[in-house]
């Protein structure tokens, strides 16, 4: 979209756009895989006037609805949406809402925000926390330029990090009378006995989940909080307390219990909802870090916070409590910064101060309430559904933590690339004929192939895991060895440092070739993962494939997919903290995208939707972040 379709001025704008705002259309559009936020996904309501000046607010996702409801109310009302601009004249404001995760939405603004790639620049950024907007202004700073998210925006909204639980784990721990802090939940975890040592082997040990403090907020506010409970502080957290010998093997041992890594809680809340269906969710996790909001969701029956036309929600069988960590936690407050950027000018500045105005009113700030979060306007009071007998405590956190100083904030993302738990994941990429057809579809406008795509972005995607992290390739086709094989592994299994050349340059030397044996590859990829499992690292098949299982007559075709999905099932549903997770990437319009969700959930995973090739990249990042 090209900055000329959101400026106030339409003239120069395409005759069928221009047509569009002179009639007050409303378009929507989308971009990007729909599988997760993380992905930069857009959603933008267009609806302008002629003349209007035009806001483009960029927002994390869990307040999509709320401020496109409430940006729908503001536009339609003459009275909040008219400001005197800059030359003394009156016009109409329209504000406009897209979705964008906060740290995809921080790199973007520290890279450039490419409208081609991420939609409008934004003149509001609201992120979930103000810890993004320090964290962009220090990876601005470091490299020369000037500040872009004001320190002193607003809050629209609040919602605290909390520990979620199984009801009868956080019994087992005594909730609600026992005060209960990371350093408890660390104990636990390095405990040989697991939940044996509370009454209960069944449990297996102590799992945690915890997000990629790179994508979530969660993840990042969890990351600060353990470090602030290593230390014993609640403000204050400096680059000397990071460096100490013993905060940082408290952060070892604490990552040391993660499941799994994650882009967004979703991911978690869904497993937990999938297995908590089947009577086995305390199993697959002991604990995930996540935001109250979430977990009143979850606890009403919407895990991912999003009901689809029709859906009715299911309460858990096993409800979640929210442990509020005695050693403090942060608060979520989804700051509405009026960026200092250079494509925002005076009267969007004016546009963009009556919007935050409007959503600050009582009124609006109620709204914030039907959604599971806490007012930021410190005049409306807090209450339903942030009530005990949905599973959070409205007189809850007794300690918030204070947001460090930039430099600890940025220092903190660097140590946990160090410190996190290793993977050992083995990559399986299609080489079938098909992913050698153009990846817009006609080879029109592109020269690349749907291979070509997949081999840049899988290359790049080398540089999230860590030279401690051991990683493996295989690729897949009807006769891949030349002696009727389904797969050939390029290179085994090893640690990154060795391998990292070897597998870019392989990647760089494949080629399309023959058909799709989807489910003997899978069901070979698990079980050869399994049978050289590492018990102390994330163990995980990515699988990329553009297409349909090919292998077999119908009948097997059926067969096998049972028995892989059958076979991935017995394994998610373990005891054990060690488990082999697949995580498929559906590759284009032909691949079987609820298929592979069926492998993905079966193993506690996650299915990531890379239907439009161009996307595979930033698809790739979010897979690996996992991780």
């Amino acid at each position: 979209m090209s900055p000329k379709l959101r400026r106030s001025n339409p003239s120069g704008i395409a005759p069928l756009v221009l047509a569009l705002v002179l009639v007050g259309c409303t378009v929507k559009t989308k971009s990007g895989p729909a599988t997760t936020a993380a992905t930069g996904t857009t959603e933008t309501t267009l609806a302008f006037r002629k003349g209007d000046v035009i806001v483009d607010v960029a927002v994390s996702s869990e307040k999509v609805s709320l401020l496109t409801e409430l940006a729908k109310s503001f536009n339609d009302d003459a009275s909040t949406s008219t400001i005197t601009d800059e030359a003394g004249g009156k016009r109409r404001v329209t504000v406009r809402i897209q979705k964008k995760a906060s740290g995809a939405a921080a790199t973007a603004l520290v890279n450039g925000w490419s409208e081609a790639e991420e939609g409008p620049q934004p003149v509001i950024w609201s992120p979930s926390a103000r810890a993004w907007g320090a964290i962009a202004n220090q990876r601005l700073s470091e490299k020369g330029q000037p500040a872009i998210a004001p320190v002193d925006a607003t809050s629209f909204m609040l919602t605290p990090l909390v520990i979620a639980m199984p009801k009868p784990m956080a019994d087992a721990l005594g909730y609600p009378k026992t005060p209960i802090g990371f350093a408890d939940l660390n104990a636990l975890s390095k405990d040989p006995a697991g939940w044996g040592a509370k009454g209960h082997p069944e449990w297996g040990p102590f799992k945690l989940g915890k997000t990629n403090p790179n994508f979530s907020t969660s993840g990042l506010s969890a990351t600060i909080a353990m470090y602030y409970a290593a230390t014993g502080k609640t403000t204050g957290l400096t680059l000397e307390d990071l460096n100490k010998a013993e905060v940082r093997q408290y952060a070892s041992d604490v990552e040391a219990s993660v499941v799994h890594y994650g882009d967004i809680t979703m991911t978690f809340l869904n497993n937990w909802f999938r297995t908590d269906a089947r009577g086995t969710s305390l199993t697959y996790a002991s604990a995930v870090a996540i935001e109250e909001k979430s977990l009143i969701d979850y606890n009403a029956g919407n895990p991912d916070g999003i009901l689809d036309t029709g859906e009715v929600p299911r309460k858990p069988r096993v409800p979640l409590v929210a442990i509020y960590p005695k050693d403090g936690t942060l608060l979520s407050d989804n700051p509405l910064f009026i960026l200092d950027a250079s494509w925002v000018d005076a009267n969007e500045r004016l546009g963009a101060k009556a919007f935050e105005k409007f959503v600050l009113e009582p009124d609006n700030q109620r709204k914030v309430l039907q959604f599971g979060f806490r007012p930021g306007n410190p005049s409306v009071a807090v209450g339903d559904p942030i009530t005990l007998a949905n599973g959070v405590d409205p007189n809850e956190p007794k300690t918030a933590l204070d947001v460090p100083d930039p430099k600890v904030l940025t220092k903190v993302l660097d140590l946990w690339a160090e410190q996190r738990k290793k993977a050992r994941v083995l990559l399986v990429i299609d080489v079938s004929g098909s992913m050698g057809d153009f990846a817009d579809g006609n080879g029109a406008s592109s020269q690349d192939t749907k291979l070509d795509l997949a081999k840049r972005a899988a290359v790049h995607a080398l540089d999230e895991f860590q030279p401690q992290d051991q990683v493996g390739l295989r690729i897949f086709t009807t006769n891949a060895d030349g002696k009727n094989g389904n797969y050939v592994d390029l290179v085994p299994i090893a640690d990154m440092g060795a391998n990292r050349e070897a597998i870019a340059r392989k990647i760089d030397e494949l080629v399309p070739m023959e058909g799709t044996p989807l489910y003997a590859t899978a069901q070979a990829s698990l079980d050869d993962m399994r049978a050289s499992i590492d018990p102390t690292r994330i163990n995980a098949v990515v699988f990329l494939t553009d297409g349909v299982n090919e292998d077999g007559t119908p009948g097997d075709d059926a067969d096998q997919l049972a028995a892989l999905v059958k076979s991935g099932r017995n394994s998610s549903e373990a005891k054990s903290a060690a488990i082999v997770r697949i995580f498929p990437i559906a590759y284009g319009t032909g691949a079987d995208l609820a298929t592979l969700k069926r492998i993905a959930e079966a193993t506690t995973a996650t299915a990531y939707d890379a239907s439009d090739p161009k996307t595979i990249e930033k698809v790739f990042t979010n897979v690996v972040s996992n991780f």
